[in-house]
């Protein structure tokens, strides 16, 4: 046979498999009204495993690895067809919908806003473009933002989260897992770093360099120019200009950002000195109560995956079942657990859509662990 015949023949078999597949979620639908009148869960491993193992017994490799693909995926689709039909009353469809009543339509304009570092802090800058009137309070560690906001202290904080150019703020994500709070909105600041120092400071001058860990790996290229010179990295870039603004040595240079620059009475050397004019850091604003504001498109969710072969898998069908495009996907270690991963992940999806709320409760059923951080809109 030449191709177009074959071709036929495929066309013939596709129009079977859309008529069985109908057949198949009509009779998941009345499974799904069963369950609902008798009290069960959508997820039912014991089953599923039943029903890959007699598919994919007797098969040869690649097809039973196929063949244990498809039927995940069908098996996924039933599920999230089932949680449509039996809609949600979970405990996290409830503190979803309540936040999406009680909440304001917008950010406020003010507030009490914690951030880490000093005055002239990029985590400044960005809270300012967030909040025409924030009062803030000053940290000297991450750790310090999300206590001020757990304690009720502050309303809201800025954190950084990842730079395009040098990746994710560890530390950060590593406090979701320590501390409870939500993501309520995110903002994305390009950030121009600026080698500074005290008036008369000559390049051939320096022999420290201060600046955060982050803003180091954005000029990693720049920093060649200086061999001679020990990099030094501190909390925050505009701590580093501040060092460097009341230290009695003339021998020493800050990465930061021209704000910080002309509050703390220093020269810019040089200007622009990031390894990309493309570079931006994303910065959330977190509050300690679940806050839902108008637009947004955005979801923040942290996962434990069960630790076995293709459960990250079966997880991530999920999303691509109802379409949505998972925008960020970061794992950080469990400590006390030898290599197994909480995994962080945003999402593209308006938490107004039925849908996207049935498909968290479908991710708790799947899932040893859910947190959900938050949906929320970015600038």
């Amino acid at each position: 046979m030449d191709l177009s015949e074959l071709r036929l023949q495929i066309n013939e078999i596709d129009d079977q498999i859309r008529a069985l597949f109908l057949r198949r979620m009509e009779t998941a639908a009345q499974v799904a009204e069963y369950k609902r009148a008798n009290g069960l869960p959508i997820l039912n491993r014991t089953r599923e495993r039943e029903v890959l193992a007699r598919h994919t017994a007797g098969l040869e490799a690649p097809l039973d690895q196929y063949t244990r693909q498809l039927f995940t995926q069908l098996m996924a689709m039933s599920r999230a067809y089932q949680s449509v039909r039996m809609g949600q009353d979970s405990a996290l469809s409830r503190q979803i919908a309540a936040a999406l009543q009680s909440s304001p339509r917008k950010l406020p304009a003010a507030g009490t806003v914690a951030c880490q570092g000093v005055e002239g802090a990029y985590s400044q800058i960005a809270c300012d473009k967030l909040f025409s009137g924030a009062n803030i309070l000053f940290m000297d560690h991450f750790e310090g933002v999300a206590r001020a906001v757990n304690s009720g202290l502050c309303q809201y904080g800025v954190l950084p989260i990842e730079n395009n150019i040098y990746g994710s703020v560890n530390a950060v994500y590593d406090l979701m897992q320590k501390h409870s709070f939500y993501i309520v909105r995110s903002i994305k600041l390009r950030i121009n770093h600026c080698l500074v120092a005290k008036p008369g400071t000559r390049q051939e001058d320096i022999r420290e360099i201060y600046s955060h860990e982050q803003a180091i790996g954005q000029c990693s290229e720049f920093l060649k120019k200086f061999p001679n010179a020990r990099i030094i990295p501190v909390a925050n870039t505009a701590v580093a200009a501040q060092s460097v603004s009341q230290s009695e040595r003339s021998d020493t240079a800050a990465i930061c950002s021209p704000e910080a620059c002309g509050l703390y009475g220093l020269v810019r050397l040089y200007r622009d000195i990031q390894n990309s004019d493309n570079n931006y850091t994303r910065f959330i604003c977190i509050a300690r109560d679940l806050q839902i504001f108008e637009g947004c498109t955005k979801i923040s969710l942290m996962f434990r995956a069960a630790h076995r072969p293709g459960a990250l898998y079966e997880v991530l069908s999920l999303f691509a079942t109802l379409g949505l495009n998972v925008s960020k996907l970061e794992s950080r270690p469990i400590s006390g657990h030898d290599f197994e991963f909480l995994f962080y992940i945003d999402i593209d999806a308006d938490i107004r859509d039925e849908q996207v709320v049935c498909l968290l409760d479908d991710l708790a059923g799947c899932t040893e662990q859910l947190t959900f951080l938050g949906a929320y809109s970015e600038a």
